[in-house]
């Protein structure tokens, strides 16, 4: 399914990512809402033609329309979602009653939802299939087919999931990058890849949405202990370790949930971990290196005007892997320096204790 050019699109979510992915899809000739959270922002977006929050740099094409109203998306062919993960179901939730049937919805953002423990295609799914009683827990019996939801939604909504190593503003500069996405059905996979791809911006294709969401989501947490051991001067044998291991992990958790064990090895997950790991915008990787350097966690994010998702999803991968009963011992020590006050040092130590074992386990 090819979408013509003169098809409406919405951005939800205006932040950096967000705005890029608008810049995107505008010099494709996208007519395209961007609708932001705050209308102050949101005006001053439409006067200046200019996120001065987010992206200062970059200009606004006259076809990104900014504005607040949720009821922008009735109409629209798709929809992005680039909302964090701790406001994505409520957003969403909003949206619902101005979808027009058959509306296609990918999400863009990299978390899992603390409460639920779903990821955010999951959420979607679960909205609009209007189950409040969260049958969609994922796990093994969750994910066939790895579209990551047991219910069919009441309406027909293809669902998707966008990934890999992307930083927004390169991404604004329109430097050359690869991301992939992927949705349930083959057919709906190549329509969102069909809206993406540019000569600047490309774009694989692919079926395992529980895969793309956990590799998103799980390598900030990695990149914050990546972060952790720079700040610490730990130096690059330490963070060549900790990007290994730290795909081991997502993988072993990522295939106990139905995932593809290939996906990991891919845009989505190493291509995303390599980048969040080493990249100086990174901002996760910003957040350990701070806390390896000796600053609080509070401290931290006073500084920050934009999200780290892993500091939430730290939380929300922790309860999943004791439900899941896996081992992670990288996101044990992260977990305990983030919510539990733990020493960067010791946790270190605590990790390098760890008994041998075969490397393949």
């Amino acid at each position: 399914m090819v979408l013509p050019a003169a098809e409406r699109i919405a951005v939800v979510g205006a932040g950096s990512w967000g705005t890029a992915l608008a810049l995107v899809l505008a010099r494709k000739g996208y007519p395209v809402e961007l609708v932001g959270h705050t209308p102050e922002r949101v005006a001053e977006m439409r006067q200046s033609r200019r996120n001065s929050r987010y992206l200062p740099d970059f200009s606004l094409p006259e076809n990104i329309f900014p504005g607040a109203d949720p009821a922008v998306v009735a109409g629209c062919q798709a929809v992005v979602m680039v909302v964090p993960s701790h406001g994505f179901r409520a957003v969403f939730r909003q949206l619902i009653p101005h979808l027009s049937p058959a509306t296609a919805i990918i999400s863009a953002a990299k978390g899992i939802e603390n409460d639920t423990l779903l990821t955010m295609t999951q959420v979607m799914a679960q909205e609009l299939s209007q189950d409040p009683a969260g049958s969609l827990l994922p796990g093994p019996e969750a994910c066939p087919g790895n579209t990551g939801s047991t219910a069919a939604p009441a309406v027909n909504h293809p669902l998707g999931v966008l990934a890999g190593p992307s930083f927004a503003r390169e991404v604004a500069e329109g430097l050359p990058t690869a991301v992939t996405v992927a949705a349930a059905l083959a057919e709906e996979s190549r329509f969102f890849q069909e809206l993406f791809f540019t000569e600047r911006f490309r774009v694989y294709a692919g079926t395992d949405l529980i895969g793309q969401e956990l590799g998103g989501a799980l390598k900030n947490i990695i990149a914050i202990a990546a972060g952790i051991s720079d700040g610490l001067g730990y130096g690059t044998n330490s963070r060549a370790a900790l990007i290994t291991r730290g795909l081991a992990e997502i993988t072993r958790l990522g295939v106990k949930m139905g995932a593809k064990p290939l996906t990991f090895s891919g845009l989505a997950g190493l291509g995303d971990l390599v980048l969040t790991c080493t990249g100086e915008l990174s901002r996760n990787r910003g957040v350990g290196l701070k806390l390896g350097q000796g600053m609080t966690l509070a401290e931290i994010l006073d500084e920050m005007q934009m999200v780290a998702e892993g500091i939430k999803t730290t939380a929300s991968a922790w309860d999943l892997a004791q439900k899941m009963k896996v081992e992670m011992p990288i996101l044990e020590q992260v977990y305990q320096v983030i919510y539990q006050d733990k020493p960067c040092r010791e946790a270190v130590r605590d990790l390098l204790a760890r008994e041998g074992r075969d490397e393949l386990e």
